[in-house]
C-alpha cells in the first residue's frame, strides 16, 4: 500500500483527533482551574474508567480483525460482540459498586457513577472496533469529539443552575453522564449499521477462527489483560504518587502526563489508519506497512515535541494557575521517554492483527510496567513528580528498544531500516512471520 494512502488515512484520522484535543484541553482548563485537588481525583477517577474500557477493549479489536480479515458472516459476528460488551460492562460493574461503597475518599468513593454506567460505556470501544475494521476514520473519531464536548456542556449547565463552581461529584457526574450518552448512541448505529458490512471483501488471515468460540475468547482476554497492562504501565506512577505526596500532587503531575501524551494522537494516526489494511495481503507487505507508519508516526513526534515543550511551559502557569508551574519540569523529563513510545502503536497493530499476538503488546508492556516500579519505588519517594517522569522515561526507552529489536530480528532487517525504510520486499533470509 504507497504510503500517501496511508497518509491521507492519518490525516482524516487527525482531523478528528485534533478536534477532540482541542475539546479535551478546554476540558482540561476547565477542570484544572477548579484545583489541583479536582483535578487530580478527576484524573484517578479516569484512570479508573480506562481500567474498565481496557479490561473489555479485545471485543473492539477482535471485532476490527474479523470485520478486516473477512470473517464469515460479519454482520452476525459484529451484533454477537456488541451484545456482549453490555453482558460484560454489566459483570464489570459489579466491584466497580463494592469499591464505591466501602471507600470514604475522593475519588473512589464516587465510583458508584462508574458502575452504573458501565455497560454502555463499554459499547463505545466496541463500535469503533467496527469502524476501525472498516477504515472508517470519521465514524471512528465521532465518539470521541462527542464525549468531551456532551461532559462541557453538562459542567456548563451545572454551574448555571448551581451559580457556584461544580465540586468533584458533580464534575465526575458531567463525566459520566457524558460517555454513557456516547455509548448509548454509539452502540445503537452499530447495531444498525452492522447488517451493511460486505461478506467476503478480500482473503484474510482469520480464516475459520471468527467462528471459534475458543480463539475469540483466548484473543479478547489477552487483548484485554495487555491494555490493562498497558494503561498501568501509563498510570502507575499517577496512583504511587497520590498515595506518597497526596491528590494535589498527583492532580498537577497529571497535566503534563496528558500533555506529553498529545504526541501520541500523531503516531497513533498512521497506526489506526493502517489497522484495517493490516489483515490482508502478504506479510511481507504489512510489515513494510508497519515500518512506514512506525517511521512517520515517530517522525511527527520528534518534530512536534520541542514545540509542545515551549507552549507548555510559558501557557501552564498561565492558563491553569500558578500552582501547575511544577508541571513544567517533570513534562520535559517525560517527553523523550513519550517520543520513544511512540513506536509502541504501529508494532502493536501489526502483531495484533496481522499476526495475531495480542499477547506481545502485552509482555512489551509488562516489561515497561516492571521497570518503572521499580525505578519508581526509589524515585518517587525522593523527588516526588519528577521521579514519576524519570522513571516512566527509562522505562519507555528500555522498553521500545527491546520491541523493535524483536521486530527487526524476525523481518530479517537491521536498524538502519528504521531511518532509511525499506523500499524491496525482505530477502529470503528473513523469517516468516
Amino acid at each position: 500500500m504507497p504510503l500517501t494512502a496511508l497518509t491521507r488515512g492519518a490525516l482524516l484520522h487527525v482531523g478528528t483527533r485534533a478536534l477532540t484535543l482541542g475539546l479535551g484541553l478546554a476540558l482540561m482548563v476547565v477542570i484544572a482551574r477548579l484545583g489541583p485537588a479536582v483535578q487530580g481525583a478527576f484524573a484517578l477517577f479516569v484512570a479508573i474508567e480506562s481500567l474498565l474500557l481496557n479490561a473489555g477493549s479485545g471485543l473492539g479489536l477482535w471485532l476490527a480483525r474479523a470485520v478486516s480479515g473477512a470473517a464469515p458472516a460479519p454482520a452476525r459476528v459484529a451484533r454477537r460482540v456488541l451484545g456482549f460488551a453490555l453482558l460484560a460492562g454489566a459483570v464489570l460493574a459489579l466491584p466497580l459498586f463494592v469499591s464505591g461503597a466501602l471507600s470514604a475518599r475522593e475519588p473512589y468513593r464516587h465510583l458508584g457513577l462508574l458502575a452504573a454506567a458501565a455497560p454502555l460505556l463499554l459499547l463505545t470501544p466496541t463500535a469503533s472496533g467496527l469502524w476501525l475494521g472498516q477504515g472508517r476514520m470519521l465514524a471512528l473519531g465521532a465518539p470521541a469529539v462527542a464525549a468531551p464536548a456532551l461532559a462541557l456542556a453538562a459542567l456548563a449547565a451545572l454551574w448555571w443552575s448551581r451559580d457556584a463552581p461544580p465540586d468533584v461529584g458533580a464534575v465526575l457526574l458531567a463525566w459520566v453522564v457524558a460517555k454513557a450518552v456516547v455509548g448509548l448512541v454509539a452502540g445503537t448505529i452499530a447495531w444498525r449499521t452492522a447488517a451493511q458490512i460486505a461478506s467476503t471483501p478480500f482473503e484474510g488471515p482469520l480464516g475459520g477462527q471468527a467462528n471459534d468460540g475458543r480463539h475469540a475468547l483466548r484473543f479478547v482476554a489477552l487483548v484485554g489483560l495487555g491494555n490493562l497492562v498497558s494503561l498501568l504501565n501509563l498510570r502507575a506512577t499517577l496512583f504511587l504518587l497520590e498515595r506518597s505526596h497526596g491528590v494535589s500532587a498527583a492532580g498537577v503531575y497529571s497535566v503534563a502526563v496528558q500533555i506529553a501524551e498529545l504526541l501520541w494522537v500523531l503516531s497513533s494516526a498512521y497506526a489506526t489508519a493502517a489497522y484495517h489494511r493490516l489483515g490482508a495481503g502478504d506479510p511481507s507487505v504489512a510489515a513494510r506497512v508497519t515500518l512506514g507508519a512506525l517511521r512517520a508516526g515517530v517522525g511527527v513526534v520528534l518534530v512536534v515535541a520541542p514545540l509542545l515543550a515551549i507552549v507548555a511551559w510559558w501557557a501552564l502557569p498561565r492558563w491553569l494557575g500558578a500552582e501547575y508551574a511544577e508541571a513544567r519540569v517533570p513534562l520535559l523529563v517525560l517527553l523523550p521517554g513519550v517520543v520513544a513510545y511512540a513506536a509502541a502503536s504501529s508494532l502493536s497493530a501489526y502483531h495484533t492483527n496481522r499476526l495475531g499476538r495480542p499477547q506481545w503488546a502485552a509482555g512489551v508492556a509488562a516489561l515497561s510496567l516492571a521497570l518503572t516500579l521499580a525505578i519508581a519505588a526509589f524515585t518517587v519517594p525522593r523527588w516526588g513528580a519528577t521521579g514519576a517522569a524519570l522513571a516512566t522515561t527509562l522505562a519507555y526507552g528500555a522498553a521500545i528498544v527491546f520491541a523493535l529489536r524483536g521486530f527487526l530480528r524476525d523481518r530479517g532487517w537491521r536498524w538502519r531500516e528504521v531511518v532509511r525504510g525499506v523500499d524491496a520486499p525482505p530477502t529470503a533470509q528473513s523469517r516468516p512471520t
